[in-house]
């Protein structure tokens, strides 16, 4: 699929990353109308959509919403998911009243260590039949 036929909104994150997969997994059990579309940073529909919004794509410490023709990073685009999955997880958005400095220092934390404290994989994961639809490639 090119990133021009792209509808959903895409969310952009490190394959090998086990906080990031767990996040992942956070989402689709959270998303049960199909809102969200997922592709690894590592693969070709990551790169061509880093490519697109001229972004690095050797720098895979930040997950990046794709919505609109946008792009989100880091603490943006982690609330701006958190709203979409509607319940509680709207409430999250607040957070978007607190300086985004502020906001992706913290977060910059966790991405600086999120090897060190929950791991790394080997590739990246492979979906499940049931989601793998939603996964760009």
């Amino acid at each position: 699929m090119s990133t021009s036929e792209v509808q959903n909104p895409v969310i952009l994150f490190d394959g090998v990353c086990n906080l990031c997969n767990g996040s992942i997994l956070f989402i689709l059990n959270r998303d049960p109308s199909g809102i969200f579309r997922f592709a690894p940073l590592q693969s070709e529909t990551g790169k061509n959509l880093l490519s697109k919004f001229d972004l690095p794509n050797d720098k895979l410490d930040s997950i990046i919403l794709v919505e609109n023709n946008e792009y989100y990073l880091r603490s943006t685009a982690a609330l701006k998911i958190l709203q979409r999955l509607g319940a509680l997880w709207k409430i999250v958005y607040v957070f978007m009243l607190v300086p985004r400095p502020v906001r992706d220092y913290i977060y910059d934390i966790v991405a600086r260590n999120r090897y060190k404290w929950y791991g790394k994989r080997a590739e990246c994961m492979i979906p499940s039949s049931d989601i793998e639809s939603r996964f760009l490639e």
